[in-house]
């Protein structure tokens, strides 16, 4: 992890050059971003009146592409692993954090647009904390993406390594819920008691602790530990 700061722009656009060239990266960040505009559809059309605010639509649009998007993760770590040059991590991971603000971005206007779309039903405060919301849903995206990126240094096959990406944290997630000593943990340790609470837009100096909390424990965490792994 050697590079240049100079050199990290150029390198950061090839690493995205790269995978944007290659197939199954582009079929998975349509999937992604399809399964977006299904979600804020199938809101829409079926969701209480009540539920049809952005914070709503964006906790359905951005969960459902949460599931699929470090699946691109894992792609961008196989560039790493195709490399012996360790000072290509760095930029593998911007570019990863790069493609998954933008996904959350195109999330945000998908569910603007489908808001903007909606008949009125009820007299419910629609767009409240959009501001808020938006930034919640890059973060949401990015923190799952980089769950992938680390998940792919540390997992050979890439099969594996997708699905320990929904396997690993719901796994946790359950265990830490199904006892009641250990269910105040799920905040702390697991990124889907953190993301509700940044899609709803009311952030309180908690949640931010422990939403920073996730993060040490699984992105940064992961990839440190695969970046030790590239320097042996």
């Amino acid at each position: 992890m050697s590079d240049a700061r100079g050199d990290l722009v150029p390198a950061t656009a090839e690493v995205l050059g790269r995978g944007a060239g290659t197939r199954p990266l582009r079929w998975l960040v349509a999937v992604t971003l399809l399964l977006g505009v299904l979600a804020a559809v199938g809101m829409i059309a079926a969701a209480p009146a009540g539920d049809r605010t952005f914070a709503g639509l964006s906790n359905a649009v951005q969960v459902l592409m949460s599931v699929t998007l470090p699946f691109t993760g894992v792609l961008l770590a196989r560039d790493v692993l195709r490399s012996p040059a360790t000072a290509r991590l760095t930029p593998a991971l911007l570019a990863a954090a790069l493609l998954a603000a933008a996904v959350g971005a195109a999330g945000v206007l998908v569910c603007a647009a489908a808001l903007a779309v909606a008949p009125d039903r009820a007299a419910v405060p629609k767009w409240d904390h959009v501001a808020y919301i938006a930034l919640g849903s890059v973060l949401v995206q990015i923190v799952a993406q980089l769950v992938g990126t680390g998940l792919g240094l540390l997992l050979r096959p890439v099969a594996v390594a997708c699905l320990a990406t929904i396997v690993l944290p719901l796994g946790l997630w359950l265990v830490l819920g199904s006892v009641a000593v250990l269910r105040p943990a799920q905040a702390w340790l697991t990124p889907f008691a953190t993301v509700h609470h940044l899609l709803s837009g009311e952030m309180s100096a908690l949640g931010w602790g422990q939403w920073l909390v996730v993060v040490l424990v699984w992105p940064v965490a992961l990839n440190a530990v695969g970046a030790a792994r590239l320097t042996r």
